[in-house]
């Protein structure tokens, strides 16, 4: 019935529209030409028309009264009218050009429009402000469709992560400005190395399945394209401060200097986010700068980006036990023999209740700094032609340590004690696991516009990573023959990865849209050394992909459009996929076929996107519980698997007081043919079983949302939030016993702008999560063996905090 209620309620939209008058008018430059896909929107309001090619546009369905009509175009700067509607109107605009070069120019190649036949969600700098009150960027980005966020330390700051389709973290390309941010081993992006980052984001487009062609990691669910913020005219200087639950604080000061001669501009941040957390000791201590000087020329755009994250996170990683989150006494102390715990560790599980944290150890923290430099820099050449590079290096180095009871010191390659002649193989100890690395690059896009009809893109990067991996032994109840220096594995892993793309908009007729984008990338991998459990490391592949992409766009009107596209995407292995793998033995890459086709429709107050999608996986690799000839786990690949759906966005102005946003996304995720393996502790070996059409671990078959805004006054507003997520499957047989319960969560959120003389704006904002105290899980994992001639389950998860609040007083001078 919750499903059935909200995709009812997004598909009912359209018919809530009452018929008001129309504006229509003409969009020029000074010179009377005619400006095609010029934005034209209401302030206040997010739904918004473009100019067909010639120039003219239609707002329908508008309220009688003041209104203020804004109209925007790249290149142009943007003008903004004040009209009081009392019957249908024409309002013309000329607009100016502007006299330096846009920042959009930057993202553009890597962007997808209106022609683009690709499904994607535009996140607005509006948008982001309003939703960041100090959380990582995932849960600014959790009500965009398809989306469900986790929170290791339950309450969003800290280690999160976001999946996209089900698609994991890993499978979800990130770019800032066109640049890779996706670890070259892992795939991943690990948003708490960029803490408030959302404070310096102008905007932020979330493609969802294969995209376009983009640089770095394969888009395997989504891609978000990270535009950082734009230099503002006038000077300014902004305090913003968080105060929440589990003693969360934000600050953030940002200071501009606003154009200086026209030409030149800088811009800064600096951050500081601490968090106790929802979890015992589930603690967050974040800090970083952004800055930012850039000179605007007519025609040229040169800008330096310089930014920094700190962390130190208390790790949370482990999760609860299922019998501890039940609150079940004997399922918790059958765990506790099973595994063999302390006094200690068996006390902490029996008193922690659902905040309960298996590590105890003081300083079992996560540490890690990374420095960004980015150098970009953008030309217009002419009406025609323009060019966007960028140099960038990355420079990463933390570590995570943990204190360890009863390991054996040969697994260290320490020898064993004597002592009064007794030996001694076993030892407590506290370990660090190092990550150093280095990760720089060039990326390029040529643009050219021979016809007002036809356009051309060809663009690319080349990318080198270098990360030393080692570990060490701090101190230890039997030091042997180690000491502090001492590397007990080291390795080396080095990866270049270039691509290049072609891209070409083609309009044969007014109404259609075909495009066609070609991609090959070439991605070279060698790893050396020996890993953490001392085997030796040579692993050396070269992979060879090519990724076309095909759509076309047809405009039935200048509000509404219908796409379809045809898109393949091919993803390397991630680092412990090659790692973990048998000796000899490779896993192979991933492909994925992706059709998309789509339904989009926009006027003054109705915005409306529907899609359908099959995602169609060759070689995915997912976890069976085979292990490899050492007794790790690792993922193996499954020869076919797919995810297909529908997705609905939309967006209705009742009135100038009420707004209303939802969106719903169904999926059916399948893997046609699985094999699970069990570890037989009581015979040795594994037990395999086959199954037929199950679900793909991690992958709701529905995800909904639903949002009421209220604006009773100026500057003043209300928002209650409603997210629905369906059970997810801990792994890919499709049991029962083995999930994540379906959770309805709602939160209100309130903000107030005001301004006084001497200060620009001040706003205050409220965030209250959960506001009903729903006990759930957004994450969790499994494994299981054979014991005892029966199978033991062993499930974990990770509780996300009850009621709680975040309250923001935002300054602007």
């Amino acid at each position: 019935m919750k499903n059935l209620f909200f995709a009812t309620l997004v598909v009912m939209l359209p018919f809530f529209t009452m018929a008001q008058i129309s504006v229509t008018g003409k969009v020029t430059d000074i010179n009377q030409k005619p400006l095609s896909g010029a934005t034209i929107k209401l302030r206040n309001q997010k739904t918004s028309v473009l100019s067909d090619a010639n120039g003219n546009y239609t707002l329908n369905n508008l309220t009688i009264g003041k209104l203020i009509i804004i109209v925007s175009y790249v290149g142009f700067k943007t003008e903004e009218k004040a009209v009081d509607l009392k019957e249908p109107a024409v309002f013309n605009f000329n607009l100016v050009q502007q006299n330096f070069l846009a920042e959009e120019v930057v993202v553009r190649a890597t962007r997808a429009n209106e022609k683009s036949a690709t499904t994607y969600k535009n996140v607005s700098k509006e948008d982001i402000q309003q939703n960041n009150f100090g959380q990582d960027l995932p849960f600014i980005l959790q009500n965009t469709p398809g989306v469900v966020v986790n929170s290791d330390a339950g309450a969003g700051v800290g280690y999160t992560g976001i999946r996209i389709r089900g698609s994991d973290n890993s499978r979800i390309n990130v770019t800032v400005n066109g640049i890779p941010m996706n670890d070259s081993e892992s795939q991943g992006t690990y948003y708490v190395n960029m803490p408030d980052f959302a404070s310096s984001v102008d905007n932020i487009q979330i493609q969802r399945g294969v995209g376009t062609s983009t640089n770095g990691a394969g888009a395997f669910g989504a891609s978000l394209n990270i535009q950082t913020t734009a230099s503002e005219t006038n000077p300014y200087a902004e305090l913003n401060n968080t105060f929440g639950s589990f003693n969360t604080w934000k600050n953030t000061v940002k200071v501009g200097t606003g154009l200086i001669n026209n030409r030149f501009s800088f811009d800064g941040r600096l951050s500081r986010i601490s968090s106790d957390g929802y979890v015992d000791r589930g603690a967050s201590l974040l800090k970083s700068y952004f800055l930012s000087g850039a000179y605007h020329g007519n025609k040229d755009l040169l800008r330096l980006n310089v930014f920094s994250g700190t962390e130190k996170t208390y790790q949370s990683w482990n999760g609860i036990p299922e019998s501890r989150l039940n609150n079940d006494v004997a399922g918790m102390k059958a765990y506790i023999a099973r595994n063999e715990l302390s006094d200690v560790d068996a006390e902490n599980l029996l008193n922690s209740g659902r905040t309960y944290n298996s590590f105890l150890y003081n300083n079992q923290t996560d540490n890690y700094t990374q420095n960004h430099y980015q150098l970009i820099y953008a030309r217009q050449f002419s009406d025609q032609f323009s060019f966007n590079g960028a140099l960038h290096y990355t420079q990463g180095a933390g570590y995570y340590e943990e204190y360890r009871v009863r390991n054996k010191l040969s697994d260290f390659g320490l020898n064993p004690v004597v002592i009064g002649g007794t030996t001694i193989s076993t030892t407590d100890l506290i370990r660090r696991r190092w990550l150093d690395n280095d990760f720089y690059g060039v990326t390029y896009a040529f643009n050219y516009v021979p016809k007002k009809n036809l356009n051309f893109t060809l663009g690319g990067a080349y990318n080198e990573y270098k990360g030393d991996h080692f570990g060490q032994i701090i101190w230890a109840q039997y030091a042997s023959n180690g000491n502090i220096d001492r590397h007990y594995y080291d390795n080396e892993g080095f990866k270049t990865d270039f691509n290049v793309y072609g891209k070409m908009n083609y309009n044969p007729i007014a109404e259609l849209s075909l495009f066609v984008d070609l991609q090959y990338r070439r991605v070279y991998y060698d790893i050396a050394g020996t890993e953490n459990k001392l085997n030796t490391l040579a692993i050396n592949e070269t992979l060879n992909f090519f990724n076309p992409k095909f759509g076309a766009t047809y405009f039935i009107n200048p509000q509404s459009n219908v796409y379809a596209s045809f898109s393949v995407a091919n993803k390397e292995p991630n680092r412990n996929d090659y790692t973990d793998a048998a000796v000899g033995t490779f896993p192979k890459p991933e492909q994925l076929n992706d059709i998309e086709i789509g339904y989009r429709f926009k006027n003054a107050v109705f915005n409306l996107g529907a899609n359908a999608y099959g995602m169609f996986y060759k070689n995915q690799l997912v976890v069976t519980g085979k292990i490899n000839d050492v007794g790790g786990n690792f993922r193996q690949n499954v020869d076919r698997s797919y995810r297909m759906g529908i997705e609905v966005d939309g967006s209705y102005v009742i009135n100038p007081q009420f707004v209303l946003n939802a969106n719903a996304a169904l999926s059916r995720n399948k893997i046609k043919n699985f094999t699970e393996f069990t570890d037989d502790y009581d015979n040795g070996g594994q037990i395999l079983k086959n199954f037929e059409l199950t679900d793909i671990s991690y992958s709701p078959s529905a995800v909904l949302f639903g949002e009421l805004v209220y604006k009773p006054i100026s500057g003043f507003a209300i928002a209650l939030q409603s997210k629905y997520v369906s059970k997810q499957y801990l792994d890919n047989t499709q049991n029962d016993s083995r999930t994540i319960n379906g959770y309805w969560v709602n939160n209100a959120r309130l903000g107030y702008d005001f301004k006084f003389a001497g200060v620009k704006n001040i706003n205050l904002g409220l965030l209250v999560n959960n506001i009903l105290d729903k006990k759930f899980e957004s994450n969790g994992y499994t494994y299981g063996y054979v014991y005892g001639g029966s199978r033991v389950t062993e499930n974990f998860f990770y509780p996300q905090a009850g009621t709680n609040f975040l309250l923001s007083l935002n300054v602007k001078f």
